[in-house]
């Protein structure tokens, strides 16, 4: 909420500037600018030219109103905008009276400047800058070219220089300014933003990482504080078991996390690579397509899958079969007696059957009927 008050604050100095700057360019026009021109009118060799050049100027101020009231800028428009302008004041130079270039006659040279200055406001300061050059430049060609460049023309010239450069300049120095200032700011926001995402994914990471160590104390940690202290034996059927029971719940765990199409299968790669370390052919067969289950499901799912191939001898077969109401997850394995896991979810199933040598285990879940109740 801050954020966005304080990008509203910058875009309403940046309007205001705008204001700013054409009221002073219109009161410059059409109060000085306007009065000097109907004063001299009959002093120009062609009149109709010099109202025509103070028209072209009127049109930009227009087009600048205009805009602000839409809020919008002159953008692809602001070039063409310029060269009025500059057409605008070597009109106006074409038909000024001899040596009266930078006096009242010359209305244009404090003009134009202020009118070019609004419509570059919020460009670079070295935009500004070359335009003020170029607006300069047309009146010191005027006099170099058409007047008689004496040092007393020349001395009027630079006089006025310093006000029809140096105000309108100053005025491009604090838009600058303030686009600067909203630059660095909006940059330190940024900032901001990326070091408080940062600080987010560090903490969720940190939360993951102790629930990933409560998840397995329960389990694999007393397994391996008997392995440390001596109390279980590794040449142990029983603690081989466990250990491949417990690989597959981390392998499965860290799998978890990753983000795939189908996390069920996935997670149940993952368990089937344990079995392959331990030289068991495993085949999946996956059919059907099916929602994917929350972490929860997934768990319950591939637990039956994991006892049984930390038991199995030799070969083992599993089947992922899903549809839109139903997943199914079942295994068959050359193995012993297997306890059959207990679903922590209220949706899920599991069944076993134990047939000699061969463990069949399945646990099912019917997402539809979860989602209901």
């Amino acid at each position: 909420m801050s954020d966005t008050l304080e990008e509203v604050t910058r875009a309403q100095l940046r309007h205001g500037l705008r204001i700013a700057a054409l009221l002073v360019a219109t009161a410059i026009v059409f109060g000085l600018g306007l009065a000097n021109l109907l004063h001299h009118l009959d002093t120009h060799e062609s009149p109709l030219t010099q109202l025509a050049a103070f028209a072209a100027l009127g049109a930009v101020l227009a087009g600048e109103a205009t805009l602000l009231v839409r809020g919008r800028s002159w953008s692809r428009l602001r070039g063409p905008a310029i060269a009025i302008v500059l057409g605008a004041s070597a009109l106006s130079y074409a038909t000024l009276p001899e040596g009266r270039t930078s006096t009242t006659v010359d209305w244009i040279f404090g003009a134009a400047n202020w009118v070019g200055i609004v419509v570059l406001l919020d460009r670079p300061l070295r935009t500004a800058a070359s335009f003020l050059l170029a607006h300069e430049l047309a009146a010191l060609l005027n006099l170099v070219l058409l007047d008689d460049p004496s040092r007393q023309a020349l001395a009027r010239l630079a006089t006025g220089s310093v006000t029809v450069i140096g105000f309108p300049l100053c005025l491009a120095v604090v838009a600058a300014v303030l686009r600067g200032l909203s630059a660095a700011a909006a940059a330190s926001r940024r900032e901001i933003e990326q070091l408080r995402v940062a600080e987010a994914v560090a903490a969720e990471s940190h939360r993951r990482r102790q629930q990933r160590f409560a998840e397995l104390s329960a389990t694999t940690v007393p397994l391996l504080e008997g392995l440390a202290d001596g109390s279980l034996r590794p040449e142990d059927p029983v603690v081989q078991r466990r250990c491949a029971i417990e690989a597959a719940r981390m392998r499965r765990l860290f799998a978890e996390g990753d983000t795939v199409a189908n996390p069920l299968l996935h997670e149940l790669r993952h368990c089937i690579d344990v079995a392959d370390r331990k030289g068991v052919v495993v085949e999946l067969d996956a059919r059907g397509q099916w929602p994917t289950p929350p972490v929860a499901v997934r768990r319950d799912l591939t637990e039956a899958v994991l006892i049984v191939l930390a038991t199995a001898a030799s070969r083992a077969r599993v089947t992922v079969v899903g549809s839109a109401d139903l997943v199914s997850v079942s295994v068959v394995a050359n193995c012993g007696e297997v306890n059959v896991p207990s679903p922590v979810t209220p949706g899920v199933r599991v069944e076993a059957l134990n047939t000699d040598d061969m463990v069949w285990m399945e646990a099912r879940w019917q997402p539809i009927r979860q989602r209901t109740s």
